[in-house]
């Protein structure tokens, strides 16, 4: 099972955690009504690192 990490990009363009989630679906949900609400940039990326998805707002 893949553990897939949401980061949110803040104002100086660093990438800060937010939450891991074991399943790729429900991570993408999560960091699009996410992004929906804060205004913010998302992404989601896997164990090993690897960009999956960037969600704008």
């Amino acid at each position: 099972m893949a553990r897939i990490k949401i980061e949110w990009q803040n104002n100086v363009g660093r990438w800060q955690h937010v939450i891991t989630r074991n399943n790729q679906v429900d991570a993408f949900r999560a960091a699009e009504n996410r992004a929906r609400s804060t205004g913010q940039r998302h992404r989601l990326v896997d164990e090993d690192g690897r960009l999956l998805d960037v969600i704008d707002p």
